[in-house]
């Protein structure tokens, strides 16, 4: 019997090392494009469940996707009405996995495959390098997986003369409960879902438990998943706790939903396993219901976010930017998390600047700048903080990029102080029209940011008109004041205005250059509304 319970630890380990490595090796090869689907296909809690549900089943994990999830939600880049849609998905994606296991192992018993495919899948993940380094990492931590799998398979081959379904509650609603928390305890040891299920599976082919109770153990599992992003929200800002708690009540209603199913259904998924085996009898039910909560909450996310807020409630905020300092960890996150904050500054910068340049003149936006200043000072001082990941070319640029729009934002909002300039280009026939078009082209850049660079050539044609009819301007000033049409202080105040736009202009084209380097250098850098 301790040789079995070898076996069957040995083969958990070594299922949870094969998950680890390959789940590692494809958020690796897909993640950016599986980030950028996360935070834009999310506009509907509908689509927000596809792309959950497709980057889960994609990256073999549904603790890996919650995680993402909330820690873009604490970046700024989802709302948590928007993700709670993904953690729906994940939750169907997730059971691709149990499926993937019960062909592989169980089906076509690819184990001894898997022992031959790990020698060589190795050496390729120590000798090659990028793609095909990333592929070995992939079939060698498959060839684990499996390799566990077979373990686990070995140690319960006999466990029926020691364990045996009459040991385990069942048939009552306490019962029932108890074996849901002992599924959700096993998980949140295990911190996989999916090596929790290759478990069940396991046990209920060997016969050490009955269908029933492998439904109240796969029931509870989906509650003990929810622990590893209650996890990495701890310490976190408030949008991230509210989603971790968001999910863990969206596990538990789900989970509750089936005790019904538990005590009046089995005999539907009795018939399902008397017609294929007991094995897929439990994965129907695992998808099954995982869709059936999905399509409850759904038309009712709108409520369960306001229930969630009123549950969290948000302190009122004291600052313009809210950088959350556990991101810190992860780099791409913490950059993503900096463009966020830029971004929500910038746009305060450009519509306070697009007031002040429209006829009449509204220099109550500037006035109320004071905070994006402070604002700057905590950008600045978590950019200090950021640590890159080695031989990042990528994080070094867009790190670069960051730290090029704080400086030219922080020299915008200290020209925007000098409100006399604005006054002397509204009253200046020459330089009223440039003006009023850079007033025009902020608002456009604020009410519908373009996700190119055409914002920055818009910018650059108008810096081009300005500086064309500065030069012009200043020869016919210098004229005037030597015929005694202007006296100096008129001429040097027009100067120092045509002077002050000239570089503003060229403050906000470098603005939306260094903007669009970020969005191409990392997988998302836009912003949800602030």
């Amino acid at each position: 019997m301790t040789e079995q319970l070898f076996y069957v630890f040995g083969g958990i380990g070594m299922f949870l090392m094969g998950m680890k490595v390959m789940t590692s090796a494809l958020r690796e090869a897909v993640g950016s494009r599986l980030q950028a689907v996360l935070t834009r296909f999310t506009t509907t809690p509908f689509s927000g469940v596809i792309s959950g549900g497709l980057t889960t089943a994609a990256i073999q994990s549904s603790s890996a996707t919650t995680v993402m999830t909330v820690g873009f939600v604490g970046a700024g880049l989802l709302t948590m009405p928007q993700a709670l849609g993904v953690i729906y998905g994940a939750n169907i994606g997730t059971t691709a996995t149990g499926w993937l296991v019960s062909l592989l192992g169980f089906k076509l018993k690819l184990g001894t495959v898997a022992m031959a495919l790990l020698f060589p899948a190795s050496l390729l993940d120590l000798l090659a390098r990028g793609g095909w380094a990333r592929a070995g990492r992939m079939v060698a931590g498959l060839c684990l997986l499996l390799i566990g799998l077979d373990l686990m398979q070995a140690g319960m081959k006999d466990v029926s003369g020691f364990l045996h379904p009459d040991m385990l509650p069942s048939g009552t609603l306490w019962g029932l409960l108890v074996l849901a928390a002992l599924g959700a305890g096993l998980t949140v040891i295990m911190q996989s879902s999916s090596a929790a299920m290759a478990l069940a599976l396991v046990m209920i082919q060997s016969g050490a438990i009955s269908l029933t109770q492998a439904v109240a153990i796969v029931a509870g599992m989906n509650i003990g998943t929810t622990c590893t992003a209650l996890l990495a929200s701890l310490g976190g800002s408030l949008p991230m706790r509210q989603t971790a708690v968001a999910n863990i009540l969206f596990n538990i209603a789900t989970s509750l939903m089936m005790v019904p199913v538990l005590l009046f259904g089995v005999g539907a998924l009795q018939q399902v396993a008397d017609r294929t085996d007991a094995m897929t009898a439990i994965l129907v039910f695992h998808t099954g219901f995982n869709l059936v909560g999905a399509m409850v909450f759904v038309p009712i996310t709108a409520r369960f976010a306001k229930f969630i807020s009123w549950l969290l409630p948000e302190a009122p905020r004291q600052t313009v930017v809210d950088l959350d300092r556990a991101l810190l960890s992860d780099p791409d996150m913490a950059l993503l998390s900096v463009q966020s904050a830029l971004e929500i500054l910038k746009n305060r910068a450009y519509a306070a600047m697009s007031a002040a340049l429209q006829e009449p003149a509204d220099y109550r936006g500037i006035a109320a700048l004071g905070p994006c200043h402070a604002g700057l000072a905590e950008v600045e001082a978590f950019l200090a903080d950021i640590r890159l990941t080695s031989d990042h070319e990528k994080q070094e640029a867009a790190l670069s990029a960051l730290l090029h729009q704080t400086d030219h934002l922080v020299r915008l909002l200290d020209r925007l102080t000098q409100t006399g300039r604005i006054a002397v280009l509204t009253e200046d026939s020459l330089l009223r029209r440039p003006a009023l078009i850079t007033g025009a082209a902020l608002q456009w850049l604020t009410v519908a940011p373009p996700t190119n660079s055409a914002g920055q050539a818009r910018l650059q044609r108008i810096s081009g008109l300005v500086n064309q009819r500065k030069d012009r301007h200043r020869r016919a000033l210098l004229l005037g004041e030597h015929a005694g049409l202007y006296d100096l202080s008129e001429v040097f105040a027009h100067t120092d205005a045509m002077r002050w736009l000239s570089r503003s202009l060229h403050h906000l084209e470098r603005l939306e250059h260094y903007r669009h380097v970020v969005d191409t250098l990392l997988p998302v850098a836009r912003t949800v509304p602030d």
